[in-house]
């Protein structure tokens, strides 16, 4: 009797994950989420996370690791230490948070947060979203044809903006040693910050520290600039850096 009732809690608990919504996670290990499957988590330590075309799942997250969410997948968000965020077409995700490691949205994909990174640089396709802010320290931001809700703020990172990018809530470069990050960085290196044609920046561009401005003559900034004398240039790309 006592071993049936101990098979019975064995299965039980074998079972609970699926009950609660099919979590799906480990600590070795890459975890995948089947096309059109959905779960509650996606979660591991070491090792990556996927999400199928269509997959549904409550947070995917990992500590070493990356994160992919194929076409029209969906999360409440992703979020890695060490490792690159991808999401493809028409994907979704609440927000995105990694450390070392880049984001790249694909084209017409939403993320309906923030997206932060310390050191890892941001590429967004044309027709992808960031609803809330794009923040991270170091390296660079690439917005072609994307539209970003909450503004931009870096230290280090080169910012170029092409197509008919919006940028909602201006751009903010931070100077070195600014502790709102929660930590201390140093660079003397100058970001170079280029507003290409067709793209529209909407707020204040301030500058606590030396960047090269270019702003196309094709380009649409309202908004206050402070910090930086910009540079107008004609043509597709900016004037090569001294």
């Amino acid at each position: 009797m006592q071993s049936a009732r101990f098979q019975m809690v064995a299965i039980a608990l074998l079972a609970l994950p699926f009950m609660l919504g099919g979590c799906v996670g480990g600590v070795n290990g890459s975890v995948d989420v089947a096309a059109g499957a959905s779960v509650s988590n996606a979660t591991t330590v070491n090792g990556a996370v996927r999400l199928g075309a269509n997959a549904k799942a409550g947070k995917a997250s990992t500590v070493n690791g990356s994160i992919t969410l194929a076409a029209g997948a969906k999360a409440g968000g992703a979020s890695t230490v060490n490792g690159h965020i991808t999401l493809g077409e028409h994907a979704t995700v609440g927000s995105i948070s990694t450390v070392n490691g880049g984001v790249t949205l694909g084209p017409g994909a939403t993320v309906t947060g923030d997206v932060t990174a310390v050191n890892g640089a941001f590429d967004l396709a044309a027709g992808a979203a960031v609803d809330g802010a794009l923040t991270n320290v170091n390296s660079p931001i690439t917005i072609a044809g994307a539209h970003v809700g909450r503004g931009i703020a870096t230290v280090n990172g080169d910012i170029d903006i092409s197509g008919n990018a919006v940028i909602d809530g201006g751009i903010r470069v931070k100077k070195p040693g600014d502790q709102s990050f929660g930590i201390r960085f140093g660079s003397d290196n100058e970001p170079r910050i280029v507003i290409g044609a067709g793209a529209t920046v909407n707020g204040p561009l301030v500058f606590e520290r030396k960047v090269k401005l270019y702003i196309s003559d094709a380009a649409h900034v309202a908004g206050p600039i402070t910090g930086a004398t910009p540079v107008k240039f004609s043509g597709a790309t900016p004037p090569p850096a001294s």
